[in-house]
Order: structure tokens, then sequence, then C-alpha cells
């Protein structure tokens, strides 16, 4: 290596400096906190003096009655958010596929997309106005007046009011906020697939469907697996940002989750060791599971990591 390039490396590192920095304030010294998790803790002792109770605050989480029911909440609005954004992506990615007005394809790609570059803070504020019940019929949201329109609804529906609808609002919703820009695998799965298969199957008679379900769909198989097994690591994050935008004390039962649990602990409740404590045991789980998808795409699909 000359002295030039032995230069223009010492750039390159000297430009490393302050985002390492950066990530270490932020995302490693942070680490320490975890103790917290182990002590009954007092902000006016700080860490260092606080009473250390070992797995105290573990047991006592297990007996909290709002554990359980936030732990059902994030696994089954995690495993149908996944669902949906597996499928309705390959479903979308199919249907552009076929599409042979390149304007029109990329006028529709881009519409899809950006609900995705939108914050929820900015969605939530939208779905709030779109499915608003109303005070009375005549100032109900855009849906609920369409659907009263339609005769489909006789009353306006309380979509993030209702504790045995709100889970399916906030799937549907995360499910269109992200289908368009997950697509962009799929597409590019696509691309990837030989086009001498399309004419073969022509030339044995395969309809459009049938090139579709012979050739198309095990062409993006492995693609499908690796996602589907990769998401498998975040089944424990149903989506705080969101659901803390949209939901209400009325939706409690149905519509917490573990990251919102936290939040009123520590936050509103002020009981920062109990917070600790079950944000660690997500993270610890959520630390396995992630190293199981690891795994799991390695065998199924053939894609490492490390």
């Amino acid at each position: 290596m000359t002295n030039i390039d032995k230069k223009r490396q010492r750039m390159f590192h000297l430009m490393l400096v302050l985002p390492v920095v950066i990530l270490f304030i932020f995302s490693y010294l942070p680490i320490f906190g975890i103790v917290i998790a182990f002590q009954d803790y007092q902000p006016g002792l700080g860490m260092l003096k606080s009473h250390w109770v070992g797995f105290e605050n573990f047991k006592t989480i297990a007996l909290l009655p709002d554990f359980m029911p936030a732990l059902r909440n994030t696994l089954i609005i995690a495993v149908f958010k996944i669902i949906g954004n597996v499928i309705f992506p390959i479903v979308f990615a199919l249907m552009l596929n076929e599409l042979r007005i390149k304007w029109f394809k990329k006028t529709v790609q881009t519409i899809t997309y950006l609900p995705y570059f939108l914050s929820w803070v900015v969605l939530g504020g939208i779905l709030l106005d779109f499915l608003s019940q109303g005070n009375t019929a005549g100032d109900a949201g855009f849906l609920n007046t369409m659907l009263m329109n339609l005769g489909l609804v006789d009353a306006p529906v309380n979509f993030l009011g209702n504790k045995h609808i709100f889970p399916a609002s906030v799937v549907v919703s995360d499910v269109w906020k992200n289908f368009g820009y997950n697509t962009i695998v799929y597409l590019a799965a696509l691309t990837s697939i030989n086009p001498s298969l399309y004419e073969a199957s022509s030339i044995d008679g395969a309809g459009r469907w049938k090139q579709t379900w012979h050739v198309t769909l095990p062409g993006v198989a492995p693609i499908i697996i690796l996602m589907t097994v990769l998401s498998i690591g975040n089944i424990l994050n149903a989506g705080f940002e969101q659901i803390f935008v949209l939901y209400s004390p009325s939706v409690y039962e149905t519509g917490d989750i573990i990251d919102t649990l936290v939040y009123r602990l520590g936050l509103v409740n002020q009981q920062f060791s109990l917070s600790a404590a079950v944000g660690l045991f997500k993270s610890v789980i959520s630390g396995i599971l992630i190293v199981v998808s690891f795994k799991m795409a390695e065998r199924y699909a053939g894609y490492r990591v490390f």
C-alpha cells in the first residue's frame, strides 16, 4: 500500500469517528441501564446506590394483571402484521408485473410507496379523521360515511374505540402503509426469473394463470421464505408508534402491547424498575428469535448473515 493509499484510508477512518462515537453514546452506553431491572430503583439514589433485588421485578411483572394480555395482544397483532405484510406485497407485485403500460405502472408504484415515508404521527392524525365515528352521523369520518351511503352499515362504526375491531384496524392500516414499499423486494425477484421459462410454458399451452402458478411463484419462493423467516425476529414488535397514536383506554384489553405497557409503567406510573424488567424480557426473547430466524433463513433459503 502506497503512502497516498494510506492517507486515503486514514481519512476514511477519521470520517467514521463521529458515527462510532454517536453509536457508542446512544446505543452501547445506555446498556448499563439494564441494572435497573434488578434493582428497586430510586431516581434520587441513582443506579449505583439503589437497592439490589435480583429477579424480584421479573416475578412481579409475571403477576401484573396487564402483562399477559399485553403479551397476548403483541403476539396476535404482530403475527397478523407479518402475514399481511407478506401476502399483500406478493399479490400486488404479481399484479404490477402483469401491467404493460409503463407510465401507469410507475404511477401506481409511486402512489403506493408514499405512505411508507410518512411517520405514524402524521398518518395517525389522518386515520383518526378517516375512521372517525363522529358525534353524529353527519360528522362521521370518510369511511363511515361511505359505508352508510352504500347501505353496508346502519350507524357509524367505532373502528378505533371498539376493543373487538381495534386490532383489525391496526393490522389493516399497517399493511396499507407498508405493502407498496415491501413490493420492491418481490418486483426485484420477479425480474430475476428467466424469460425462457415463460416462453417454454407458453409453447406447452400454459395461460397466464398457470404461468403464474408454475413459473412465477416457484421463482420467487426463496425470497418469500426468506422475508417470512426474517420477520420472525420482529414478532414481539407490534408497532409502538402506531398503537400509541391510535389507541385509548377503551381498547387496552385488546390493543395494549408490551411497548405501550413499558411506556405506561415507566413514564406514566414511574415504576422504572418494572418497566426496565419488561423491556429486558422483550429484548432477550427478541434476540433469541432473531438468532432462530437467521438459522432458519440459512437452512430454508440459503441466506447467511455471518
